[in-house]
């Protein structure tokens, strides 16, 4: 990848012209002897800021008022100069050389490692997915970087606009509204979609849903290199950290004290995430890491020599540990074959009841010889003679003896009795459990009264391990109605981390929506949820799925297991975007010609929307066309001030804001921030 094209800073103009009058003190030909400069800075020479404070540009950047008195951030003013190689300041100084570091030493200078963060003091923006790489998009676009003291208004609430209510099984077939005027919104019950940057989502939700979120669960890039997450290498982990960082920080906050978040990750990144979210979290909240096996050892994964690997991980943390409650869950296991004796007419009364083996009944059921079963049945044999012990497991038991040491006075003696009357049944009811049916001092076990509910069947069950097998992404593509290459997770899984991690009537949330699986699962299982995805894609995808689920859905996942029917509703919004707009133009921008007209617009506006917002530090009159198509689309996309990526809510009554919102928009903004819980 070329080097952008230099733009030198406008601080750079402004400090010539003001140090010429010390001749080349400050200068080296024509360039600013920037060493120089930043050695007088620091040493506080009085005639150089006896001149800097006579420079408008100074005195409305690196002055600040704090409680009636002038401070000089000379800090600030030396990271602009030392740093701006061009207008790039957000991470130029890092860029050098960023890894893991031990008391403040590399790794490689240095025997003892603990991980560092060379952005510790940095937001990065960009949201990302896994999808973005099929347009296209580069580092140079997604990874923007931002100092934080030159963040003010980033984390603003902001505004929300073309809201609408679907579902109610209405519209699902033309993705119409339920309604096209205001839209009333219940913050304890409704259900909510949001397209925007989910970093600004995260914190535009806080206001509210902060301490409310139960479960969160998110599968984020997982900084592989081909999952459309690769960063240039000299800080490829770091910015991924830093990513990651901000938003489970403010995740962290939207969670209740009962609550947790679930991260799904692989190999590459499993290490660093821990000790991240450690950090974050504290690691006496690391409540599992879980293995999900999501393939087979076939195919191409088998070529090259070694282990393949055919498993991803599942992180949970807790947001505080005392307070976790976790269900208990079930897999299903194989039928237990002891179970192995069947009661031929079981509505009959106990005293008259006639046994028989499973397999001869089996046998009978079937019209072919107990001795041909395998022979006729072949490979179907053992899934045909399951089917029929659990459509008959009221009549499917086991002999067993009791351990007298075990059992009350009474069934002692029941036991004796039957055992001096061997050919005769006898019963006994038990308050609290199981009743006793005994014949020669043996207790019959019904199969019926061992089995539980797994997944929406009847199934012998255990519980869950750290290790997951059984939700294998099979018929992945036909769920929920909607085509979403690699990118989706099987409602199975989903359902079994939100039936660890909530209950009913619990909000949970996934703002690395991607098509839409853990809402249209937490709909199915009666959660709250809150949806956010930025990607222009949540219109023919993660929109569509969501209305096909409350339309009743059942292609595929999970909605034959659940009996869904469909029902519920949903709300869509956008965080208007100011700069996020221009900013998609630009990436979006095929040829010179193109970005061109962006950038006019950019200066001037449209009818519908506000001249960009532009960084202080860029000189747009020096922008070099010649420079070509990639270099200034990077360019441009840098010029934009990330703060006014959206307009923010204490925006809204401005005029010029106030007219590009409709009615109906406005009205919902002011009820969702200002019309109380």
């Amino acid at each position: 990848m070329s080097k952008i094209s230099k733009i030198e800073p406008k601080i750079f103009d402004e400090l010539k012209t003001a140090l010429v009058s010390f001749g080349d003190k400050y200068f080296v030909g024509e360039e600013l002897n920037r060493s120089k400069l930043t050695d007088d800075l620091r040493n506080y020479d009085e005639a150089l800021l006896s001149k800097l404070f006579e420079v408008d540009f100074i005195m409305q950047h690196f002055i600040k008022k704090v409680a009636g008195q002038k401070l000089f951030q000379i800090e600030q003013l030396e990271e602009a100069v030392l740093y701006n190689d061009y207008w790039d300041t957000s991470y130029t100084k890092y860029e050098n050389r960023v890894g893991l570091a031990s008391k403040g030493k590399f790794l490689q200078d240095s025997q003892d490692v603990v991980l560092d963060f060379p952005f510790k003091d940095c937001v990065l923006t960009a949201s990302m997915t896994k999808e973005n790489n099929e347009e296209g998009y580069d580092d140079a676009f997604l990874n923007e970087v931002i100092e934080k003291d030159e963040i003010d208004r980033l984390f603003d609430k902001k505004v929300f606009v073309n809201v609408k209510r679907f579902g109610d099984n209405q519209g699902a077939q033309n993705n119409t509204a339920v309604d096209n005027g205001i839209v009333s919104f219940d913050k304890e019950k409704d259900n909510l979609i949001i397209k925007g940057n989910n970093l600004l989502a995260l914190h535009t939700l806080s206001n509210h849903y902060a301490g409310k979120v139960k479960s969160i669960f998110i599968d984020p890039p997982y900084n592989t290199g081909n999952d459309g997450f690769g960063y240039n290498d000299s800080f490829k982990h770091s910015s991924w950290l830093t990513f990651m960082k901000n938003r489970l920080e403010i995740a962290r906050e939207l969670l209740s004290n009962q609550g947790s978040i679930t991260i799904a990750i692989d190999y590459n990144e499993l290490g660093y995430l821990l000790t991240l979210a450690d950090s974050i979290f504290g690691k006496e909240n690391l409540q599992n890491i879980i293995t999900v096996r999501r393939a087979s050892a076939s195919g191409a994964k088998v070529i090259n020599p070694g282990v393949v690997t055919i498993s991803d991980y599942l992180v949970v943390y807790s947001k505080n540990k005392s307070q976790w409650k976790p269900n208990k869950v079930f897999a299903a296991k194989d039928r237990d074959k002891r179970y192995n004796q069947f009661i031929k007419n079981v509505s009959s009364h106990y005293e008259s009841w006639e046994f028989m083996p499973l397999l001869e009944a089996f046998a009978e059921s079937q019209g072919i010889k107990k001795s041909q079963l395998k022979k006729e049945l072949g490979e179907a044999f053992d899934r045909k003679l399951d089917e029929f012990a659990y459509e008959n497991a009221d009549s499917v038991f086991q002999w067993v003896s009791l351990d007298e040491g075990q059992i009350s006075q009474e069934a002692r003696a029941l036991k004796h009795l039957s055992k001096d009357n061997p050919d005769k049944m006898y019963y006994m009811e038990r308050t609290g459990y199981n009743d006793y049916y005994m014949k020669n001092g043996k207790v019959m076990l019904f199969m019926r009264e061992r089995l539980i509910d797994v997944d929406g069947k009847l199934a012998f069950g255990t519980a869950i391990t750290d290790i997951w097998d059984d939700v294998l992404p099979n018929d992945l593509h036909n769920e929920g109605g909607v085509s979403f290459k690699k990118g989706k997770k099987p409602e199975k899984l989903v359902r079994r981390i939100l039936e660890l991690t909530s209950n009913e009537n619990d909000l949970v949330m996934d703002f690395f929506a991607g098509s839409g699986t853990t809402g249209a699962v937490a709909h199915k299982i009666n959660r709250q949820w809150i949806l956010v995805e930025q990607m222009d894609y949540i219109e023919d995808v993660l929109k569509t799925r969501l209305l096909n689920t409350t339309n009743g859905d059942r292609t595929a996942g999970i909605s034959k297991d659940v009996a869904w029917q469909g029902g519920g509703s949903f709300v869509y919004a956008e965080l208007f975007p100011k700069n996020m707009g221009y900013l998609q133009d630009v990436i979006h921008a095929k040829d010179l010609d193109e970005l061109k007209s962006v950038y006019d617009r950019m200066l001037a506006g449209t009818d519908t929307t506000e001249p960009a917002d532009i960084s202080f530090r860029a000189d747009l009159s020096k922008i070099d066309w010649l420079q070509g198509f990639d270099e200034n689309k990077r360019l441009l996309v840098k010029l934009l001030d990330k703060n006014g990526l959206y307009y923010n809510f204490s925006e809204i009554d401005d005029k010029n804001v106030r007219d590009l919102i409709s009615d109906e928009d406005y009205t919902f903004n002011k009820n969702f921030y200002e019309g109380g819980d």
